[in-house]
């Protein structure tokens, strides 16, 4: 688990829950049994404009075990703790894992909805399958 923050994953304070009840309410009913792992880069534009609602989301749905993993970038090639084990691409990218670890949702970069959303969707697809 990494101890290290993301700036960007600073919750944004203009984020409207009340405007995403849907989002909210799924992200409330799987708190206490989802891990979240965030990686991103806080001099990455895609970061900055996404993970701030993102986080925003998260804290209003109550959930807590949100781990941050900081991407550097070397010549093109994104470094840093879990890219190679997770196979990390493109940033953001967030993996919604359950409690035994298993992957059940991930985010890569750009879905033209914001992430807590389109995670929000899958996580009702794996709940209406269950």
């Amino acid at each position: 688990m990494s101890t290290e923050k993301l700036e960007t994953m600073e919750p944004n304070p203009t984020w409207n829950a009340d405007a995403h009840e849907d989002t909210v309410a799924t992200w409330k009913r799987v708190a206490d049994d989802v891990t979240v792992k965030v990686w991103g880069g806080d001099w990455c534009g895609d970061c900055r404009g996404q993970l701030p609602d993102f986080a925003a989301a998260l804290e209003a749905a109550g959930v807590e075990d949100v781990e941050h993993f900081p991407v550097e970038r070397e010549d093109g090639e994104k470094y840093g703790p879990g890219v190679d084990e997770y196979d990390i691409e493109l940033i953001p990218t967030v993996v919604v894992e359950d409690a035994d670890g298993n992957e059940l949702a991930r985010f890569v970069e750009e879905e033209g909805r914001p992430i807590a959303v389109w995670l929000a969707e899958r996580l009702d697809e794996l709940e209406a399958f269950a």
